[in-house]
């Protein structure tokens, strides 16, 4: 087992990090996604196998300090992959922070200001000082954006951006 162990590790791994690269930097040429996705059950495999015909070297490591940080470093990074905040739902829609946002770009600028807990003129004053017109509180932030030339994100993030807070926490905007 020893013998095919680490070249079937390792030429699964070659092929595993080059479909990655290239994937990263949006080279999706030929078969390059489905090689990658598809022979990562090969590098999957080849690891297993190197494992269990290097069971003996490997519990080893296990009793070191410096492997169980990285073991460990990996798994939490594993796990943290999985939580749903830096997930998209179904269909590429995005989830948290990204939700409330786009929900606040179709929103007018009356409905951010209730939700903001102040008026659409105080929003339309942190607009105008960084060169947005608003026209009207019932115009959403998108219809905005577009009058603008900006980028919805762009001004959400000035309605926001400003807190209107003083130093003592009592707000000035109400």
């Amino acid at each position: 087992m020893k013998s095919f162990a680490t070249p079937l590790a390792g030429g699964a791994f070659f092929i595993s990090a080059v479909t990655g690269v290239l994937i990263f930097f949006d080279i999706e040429m030929g078969a390059v996604e489905p090689v990658h996705k598809w022979l990562s059950w090969l590098l999957l495999a080849g690891v297993g196998v190197h494992i269990v015909s290097n069971w003996k070297q490997f519990s080893g490591y296990l009793s070191k300090k410096p492997a169980l940080a990285i073991i460990g470093a990996a798994f939490v990074v594993a796990v943290g992959s999985l939580l749903p905040m830096f997930s998209e739902g179904e269909e590429g829609e995005e989830r948290g922070a990204g939700v409330a946002a786009k929900a606040l770009e179709s929103s007018s600028l009356e409905t951010v200001a209730l939700v903001l807990k102040t008026t659409p003129q105080v929003l339309a004053s942190r607009l105008e000082k960084v060169g947005i017109v608003s026209a009207e509180p019932s115009s959403t932030i998108r219809d905005i954006a577009a009058r603008n030339g900006k980028p919805g994100e762009f001004v959400l993030g000035a309605v926001l951006g400003a807190s209107g807070e003083k130093k003592g926490g009592d707000r000035d905007d109400r």
